[in-house]
């Protein structure tokens, strides 16, 4: 089908992107029947692969046969499988079987391929009553806290009263504000965030990734021009196979 094509023809071409200098791609691959979990800062899937596409790889003990059928399968379902079990975890684990991915050669011994970004995370405190901006390529947010959980943030000039309740949570809507920006600025304050605990001196306790590309859940085609070390990149979103995609091709 035209757009099976286009899917695997747009999905080489981030490849390519991913695997250029100044961008830290990593690659695993797990052996048909095996499940060896992906572990770094914060994941993102770039492609994924199950299939052959060498005779070398997860050979071992495996007869010409079934080594000989060398396709590159890259199907939508198993972008999405990939995706859906990986992104932004700190580890993840996708059993490279028939009975999740269906087999694309019948009697060919196989393997997950995939390749995907350890993003770091980033950690930033707001005191109480304080507003300053995150600012990076693209925020998405993983946890935050306006409360407090430890004695000794945002503690200069405060009482022992003031510090001293340090089992003070209140989840907070932060991922709606900054999710998907180049910057966001949310002011540290109880009418924002409500009071979890009066007379407390509060914090708001972010931990983000900084992504070189947006991840937002619209179907535009086409995302402002990013600037990634040297490389200057453009995402392109389009949808096929009830999953939106997001890749970023370099210009």
């Amino acid at each position: 089908h035209i757009s099976e094509m286009l899917f695997i023809f747009i999905l080489l071409i981030s490849i390519n992107t991913f695997l250029s200098p100044g961008v830290d791609t990593k690659r695993y691959f797990w052996c048909e029947g095996g499940s060896v979990p992906l572990s770094c800062g914060y994941i993102k899937v770039i492609t994924a692969n199950y299939g052959r596409t060498d005779h070398t790889t997860c050979s071992t003990g495996r007869s010409l046969h079934q080594l000989s059928n060398m396709q590159l399968q890259l199907f939508s379902k198993l972008f999405c499988v990939c995706s859906y079990r990986c992104d932004g975890r700190k580890s993840c684990s996708v059993p490279a079987v028939n009975s999740v991915f269906s087999d694309p050669c019948v009697g060919t011994h196989k393997y997950l391929d995939v390749s995907y970004l350890c993003v770091d995370t980033k950690r930033y405190f707001w005191c109480e009553g304080g507003s300053v901006p995150l600012s990076c390529g693209y925020i998405k947010v993983i946890t935050a806290n306006y409360g407090r959980t430890d004695h000794t943030t945002c503690s200069t000039g405060r009482s022992l009263h003031q510090l001293s309740n340090v089992d003070c949570f209140q989840e907070t809507s932060v991922q709606v504000i900054c999710d998907g920006r180049k910057s966001c600025s949310v002011p540290a304050v109880n009418s924002v965030f409500s009071d979890p605990c009066v007379g407390t001196h509060k914090y708001l306790d972010v931990s983000y990734l900084c992504l070189p590309f947006s991840k937002s859940i619209t179907d535009t085609h086409y995302h402002s021009k990013l600037e990634v070390g040297k490389m200057f990149l453009k995402e392109v979103s389009f949808a096929h196979q009830g999953c939106i995609y997001f890749v970023t091709v370099k210009l």
